[in-house]
């Protein structure tokens, strides 16, 4: 009856940790967060270059799955590299003091099919707001894709401080768009 018992519990220990979702690894090559705004009323689209996204996904329990992001803000991307240094400095995301902004889901709801709505804390420049977004999630090649675009205030995050507060210069309006591909 031993052997019965050890066979037993290690199938009941296997099937256990085949329920358990595993956390998906994000392939950076195909992956972006980048930010939309207006400067002088042109909009412009800027990449962040470096950031990571732990997601655990199961599309069978969306509610069960979590995600977090961090942005390196020093890695944001204007193509110039004198504005790249301009938009790290204090009045901007003051990446010396803040040198990541994160997002941490607190819920994930199906909202139809290939749609989720997902709600968390957005941190930029040491200010915490909750948000609220609607994501697209697809297979493709055997990952997962997570596409969405989460509209902020600028100034709610005191990026752009002093005469930069002006929005006639860059408008408040700013997308974080993001496409994220990930796979077990």
């Amino acid at each position: 009856m031993k052997p019965f018992k050890a066979l037993l519990v290690a199938t009941l220990v296997g099937a256990s940790a085949i329920a358990i979702a595993v956390p998906l690894k994000t392939d950076s090559a195909k992956s972006s967060v980048s930010a939309v705004f207006k400067q002088m009323n042109v909009p412009v689209e800027a990449p962040f270059r470096s950031f990571s996204a732990a997601i655990d996904y199961d599309a069978a329990k969306p509610a069960a799955s979590k995600a977090n992001v961090e942005i390196n803000t020093a890695s944001f991307d204007i193509g110039d590299p004198m504005y790249n240094k301009e938009v790290a400095k204090k009045e901007w995301f003051n990446s010396a003091q803040f040198p990541k902004a994160s997002f941490v889901s607190t819920s994930i709801a199906p909202s139809g099919a290939g749609k989720l709505n997902v709600s968390g804390k957005l941190t930029l420049k040491g200010k915490t707001a909750d948000v609220t977004f609607p994501l697209a999630v697809k297979a493709e090649g055997g990952k997962q894709v997570f596409e969405g675009q989460l509209p902020i205030k600028r100034l709610a995050f005191n990026i752009g401080e002093g005469e930069w507060k002006d929005t006639s210069m860059v408008a408040d309006e700013v997308v974080i768009k993001f496409r994220v591909t990930a796979a077990p």
